[in-house]
């Protein structure tokens, strides 16, 4: 069996740092996720079968409240599917803004191509209703075939309603105050006093307004002169630029043979001798016929075959101070593949000659 495998290695370099509205978010604005229960209408006969009680029952519930009064015994409807709609509602959401939702099946719905989502409520962790969705379901898969051959691409049984959702109740997002705290999206000790840095050199003056609290809290005083003007002290110290601090890491997943490592990995002087050994064994099968007339009967007979091979070891010599580019020069040197130069890498930090935190996923 053959391995197909590729590899790619990428060297980070942070030229001019990141804004600090990548790096960083204000506490409590944050998003909420909203959650409902609604009907999806309109299937072409790939809807909610007998099996799925509730799916009846949310019917029945729903034409009772428009003054159709019918038992659930009697639906038997194959266009309608019981459906979880999930959104997320943004900081600072106002009434009358949009969002999009999406929708899955709950039931033995098989597709919800070209269905209608009926008026559902979308409530927060705290069961209060934030906003109301409806529309058309668009799914970003099929199903075709029929006489026992069907073809599934994606999942047809999840959508989404593109803008489907009208926001009711404002976001529960507190106000920006004089006092605010940024969080870091990841923490890091030396990030986080960069940006204090950042912002007392913009907005200091004599006195700082800026304080690293911890790797992962950056505590700011608005200054005087943007007192009543949060918004554009915010909109200001946002686009502050931070060159943000990464520990040196390198990520490998054996499954697609993909390797990822930062500009900051190093490696310690070492050698390595690398070397393979293949060892194949074919089965040829042959057929012994016997004589005419001679009684024999016609055999099988298997026809073993073993052949080991054994390449030159290949030798890298890496100096004080190897970078991640000389590292994965001299590995394409000796012609390695993807999976040797896993081997080599968990091999190199073993050693300790890798200056990096190898994860593997």
């Amino acid at each position: 069996m053959r391995l197909l495998a590729c590899y790619l290695i990428l060297a980070v370099a942070l030229s001019g740092g990141a804004r600090l509205k990548e790096l960083v978010t204000i506490e409590g604005a944050r998003e909420n996720q909203l959650l409902g229960y609604g009907l999806v209408v309109g299937l072409a006969g790939t809807g909610d079968r007998r099996q799925t009680v509730f799916s009846a029952q949310s019917l029945t519930n729903l034409l009772e409240r428009m003054g159709v009064s019918v038992p659930p015994s009697a639906i038997r409807v194959n266009n309608v599917a019981a459906v979880m709609v999930t959104a997320n509602l943004p900081p600072y959401a106002q009434p009358g803004m949009r969002l999009d939702v999406t929708v899955a099946a709950v039931g033995d719905a098989t597709n919800l191509q070209g269905g209608l989502l009926l008026l559902t409520s979308l409530r927060g962790a705290d069961g209060q209703v934030y906003a109301v969705a409806q529309g058309p379901v668009v799914t970003g898969g099929f199903v075709a075939g029929g006489m026992g051959t069907q073809q599934t691409v994606n999942h047809p049984t999840t959508g989404r309603v593109p803008n489907g959702a009208i926001v009711e109740r404002p976001a529960p997002t507190p106000a920006p105050s004089g006092k605010l705290r940024l969080q870091l999206r990841y923490a890091d000790f030396t990030t986080a006093a960069r940006i204090a840095e950042a912002i007392n050199k913009k907005f200091g003056g004599d006195a700082p307004v800026a304080r690293a609290e911890n790797s992962a809290v950056v505590a700011v005083q608005a200054p005087a002169p943007y007192a009543g003007r949060l918004a554009e002290f915010l909109a200001e110290m946002e686009n502050l630029t931070v060159e943000a601090d990464r520990p040196a890491k390198v990520v490998i997943n054996e499954r697609t043979g993909t390797i990822v490592m930062g500009k900051e990995v190093r490696i310690s002087p070492v050698a390595i001798m690398h070397g393979s050994l293949t060892v194949e064994i074919q089965t040829a099968f042959a057929v012994s016929q016997p004589a005419p007339l001679s009684g024999g009967t016609t055999q099988v007979v298997p026809q073993v075959g073993v052949g080991v091979k054994e390449d030159k070891a290949r030798n890298v010599v890496l100096k004080q101070g190897a970078t991640v580019e000389e590292l994965v020069r001299a590995l394409n040197a000796i012609g390695s593949t993807p999976r040797d130069i896993i081997a080599i890498l968990q091999n190199l930090r073993a050693a300790g000659a890798l200056e990096a935190e190898l994860e593997v996923i």
